[in-house]
């Protein structure tokens, strides 16, 4: 018999509420920009596209600096309106929400500083940007400008991610004494990998443990400290990089360890990616995704091997029962992320997925690099708001 954990009053109001909020809330059709730039992160997973199934949502505009691309994405999106300047675009078309949809990040900040400099909402693909000076500026412009910003991290609008939550913070696993998450370790592996995927599993970090107070970490290539040849630009735009394998601690406000680490080439034919939470009555395993897997292991000993303990899975409905959702991945996970953003903006709230999480994710990547050029411990919140890289001896 499956156990379903029991979601406190709190929870489920704040769930209908939400749920009620969009439903009921809206009463105006929202104009929607999509930005992209073809060949540098191209239109993300999805963000372009999101919008068809969105009611009471209307794309008006597209914009892409590669002529050829915005071509085809304004056939594909049915638009006529087509600009190679996206400023031009927010100008002239006059969007309420912006999809800033290329993976590549050199141009992040620059574009959500546009946008809420004129009043436009944000949905926007991760990672957010290349350094907490930029963070900082997209902070700065939206609250400015009472602007919101929704991250496109799916696994934040997963109807699983609540159940984990109260399990564990109803001691299903006992007290929690570490965190652990990994990369995904193909070739992007080290550097690459804590910036465009540690974004997901920082997040998820800091969403069951909270704010971490400091990091200790390794950065190496060839088996050594990385040193200043050893940088270089990396890839999609995200700046100054250097690393093959990382190994990283952090300390978290209840004394528990979170670790992230990636080793690149090191995948296997299932993926690691993901995060473990082990506490002093067993284990919690989740992916990401809008239907992430998530296993469970009742084993004080963390050795099923020695206890005979068997991983069960958790669905939205708790723990060894049957899914009652239908996994419709990426695109379901972005649905999800904007209607909460619409729903966000009619209520006067964060998003879920908002741009101080998307921030302090930022923080805890960078963090890594500013360890190991100091040598020690970095406390939060960093002094160092550059790249770390651009200052290593």
């Amino acid at each position: 018999m499956g156990e379903r954990p029991r979601l406190s009053s709190v929870v489920c109001t704040l769930v209908c509420s939400r749920a009620v909020g969009y439903t009921l809330g809206m009463s105006r059709t929202y104009r929607v920009g999509v930005m992209g730039r073809t060949g540098r992160g191209d239109y993300g997973h999805g963000l372009d596209v999101v919008w068809r199934e969105v009611p009471r949502t209307t794309i008006v505009a597209v914009a892409d600096d590669d002529k050829m691309g915005l071509a085809a994405k304004a056939r594909e999106l049915g638009v006529d309106r087509a600009y190679t300047d996206y400023r031009q675009m927010l100008d002239e078309a006059k969007p309420d929400v912006v999809s800033i949809c290329q993976r590549w990040i050199d141009r992040h900040a620059e574009m959500v500083v546009a946008a809420a400099e004129r009043g436009i909402h944000v949905y926007m693909e991760k990672p957010m940007c290349r350094t907490l000076a930029e963070a900082d500026a997209m902070v700065t412009a939206c609250e400015s400008s009472h602007v919101k910003l929704a991250m496109a991290t799916q696994t934040r609008y997963s109807p699983k991610l609540p159940v984990v939550k109260q399990l564990v913070d109803g001691g299903k696993i006992g007290r929690v004494l570490e965190y652990r998450g990994r990369g995904k370790e193909d070739r992007r592996g080290g550097g690459e990998d804590l910036w465009v995927l540690g974004t997901h599993i920082m997040d998820l970090v800091r969403y069951f443990g909270g704010a971490p107070e400091w990091c200790m970490a390794s950065v190496t290539v060839d088996g050594r400290p990385i040193a200043r040849a050893d940088v270089a630009e990396g890839a999609e735009g995200i700046g100054l990089l250097a690393g093959d394998i990382v190994n990283a601690m952090y300390g978290m406000p209840d004394g528990a360890s979170a670790y992230f680490g990636s080793r690149r080439n090191a995948m296997g034919p299932v993926s690691r990616f993901g995060l473990k939470i082990l506490g002093t009555g067993g284990i919690i395993e989740i992916q990401t995704g809008h239907l992430p897997s998530v296993k469970y292991l009742d084993d004080p000993s963390w050795s099923p091997g020695r206890s005979g303990a068997a991983w069960q899975d958790v669905s939205s409905a708790g723990i060894g029962l049957p899914e009652p959702l239908s996994d419709g991945g990426l695109h379901a996970g972005n649905v999800a992320a904007v209607k909460d953003l619409l729903a966000a903006i009619e209520e006067d709230r964060q998003p879920i997925a908002n741009v101080y999480h998307a921030r302090a994710a930022t923080e805890m990547i960078v963090a890594v690099f500013e360890s190991q050029r100091t040598g020690g411990r970095v406390s939060f919140p960093l002094a160092e708001r550059e790249n770390p890289l651009a200052r290593l001896s």
